[in-house]
């Protein structure tokens, strides 16, 4: 009982520790913004939403590089991905004193083109299982579809996010900002930078030794405490970002902060893993159906925010809702107590 409280205590202090870090990242964020004068809607999907999203890289790099458990670090970057989008928008738009706004650029733009990142990297562990597979260990585990994703594969989503990166570029071309910068010293800004991710990077791997403590302590796969305890914690960064911005009524910066966040998770976090290990072995078993999962919220999400172009407060609930089944789902079975998927959780560490 002792170890568990101990382990409880290290994640919640390990979650302050990320929140702090990422209210100084995201002032430095919002106002070297400024000072470069980008447009609101790239504001939030580059600058702030890759900012908020480092906690997500440090978990993949950490748990792969430093535990060698890439499984660890792609539950969390799924989780984390889940969570921003049903979680997210619901409590920003709950938090925002009207209907959560959104635009045809958002809905048209950033959500569509994340949807196209969520397929992107569905193919790439699919070629990773069909190209250089991997036979399972024998026992527990036997039969599940398993793939090494080799770094020539990872470039295929971090080339995407170029893309990415290259059509958001266009929306800063005929931007004009007459915001006041004067006060604002990019090189001090810089620095605060530096610092916040300094921070991020402690908190995060403290909730890394959390989950894979709690695995042990449980006797549960790694992958269970990813998805839920790594991915919300996290996931702060871009909760705090979004419902301060909902609450000041620029709810497109809140939703494309979620948007941009997980686009740079899937496109750029996981592959950095593989990036640094050289190789990881991907389980397509456990692999697609938490894609599945994802694309479902996704198009959720998508659905309602092209009603109105809004966010209306029932809406919100029904995507609590949604994460809370997901969460309960996960959780059985992981227990055993429903076996609707094959090999999840898996039985050995891979992703």
């Amino acid at each position: 009982m002792s170890g568990i409280l101990l382990w409880v205590a290290v994640a919640v202090i390990a979650t302050g520790v990320i929140w702090k870090g990422s209210g100084l990242l995201e002032s430095s964020s919002q106002r070297l913004s400024a000072y470069y004068r980008l447009p609101e809607i790239v504001q939030g999907a580059i600058v702030v939403a890759v900012g908020s999203s480092f906690p997500e890289l440090s978990t993949t790099v950490i748990s792969t590089l430093v535990h060698g458990d890439f499984e660890l670090g792609v539950s969390a970057i799924v989780g984390s991905a889940l969570f921003n989008i049903l979680v997210i928008p619901a409590l920003s738009g709950l938090a925002s004193r009207t209907p959560l706004q959104a635009n045809r650029d958002l809905v048209y733009k950033e959500a569509q083109f994340y949807m196209i990142a969520v397929a992107v990297l569905l193919l790439t562990f699919a070629f990773a299982a069909i190209y250089y597979p991997v036979e399972p260990d024998s026992g527990a585990g036997g039969g599940a579809i398993q793939g090494e994703m080799t770094r020539w594969l990872a470039l295929i989503p971090i080339a995407l996010y170029g893309l990415y990166l290259f059509v958001q570029y266009q929306d800063t071309m005929d931007h004009e900002s007459e915001e006041d910068v004067g006060d604002i010293q990019p090189g001090r800004e810089w620095g605060k930078l530096a610092v916040s991710l300094l921070i991020i990077v402690v908190g995060v791997e403290g909730l890394v030794q959390a989950a894979l403590n709690f695995g042990e302590i449980f006797g549960t796969p790694s992958f269970l405490w990813g998805i839920t305890v790594v991915a919300a914690g996290t996931s702060i960064p871009d909760a705090f970002v979004s419902i301060r911005a909902a609450r000041d009524d620029r709810g497109v910066t809140s939703i494309a902060n979620v948007l941009g966040s997980n686009t740079f998770d899937l496109l750029v976090c996981i592959p950095a893993g593989v990036l640094i290990a050289g190789v990881a072995v991907v389980n397509f078993s456990v692999a697609a159906p938490m894609m599945a999962a994802l694309t479902f919220a996704t198009v959720l999400l998508f659905l309602m925010m092209r009603t109105r172009m809004t966010l209306s407060r029932v809406e919100c609930v029904i995507l609590l809702v949604v994460y809370g089944l997901f969460v309960v789902w996960i959780s059985l079975e992981t227990f055993g107590v429903i076996d609707i998927v094959p090999h999840l959780p898996p039985a050995t560490a891979s992703a």
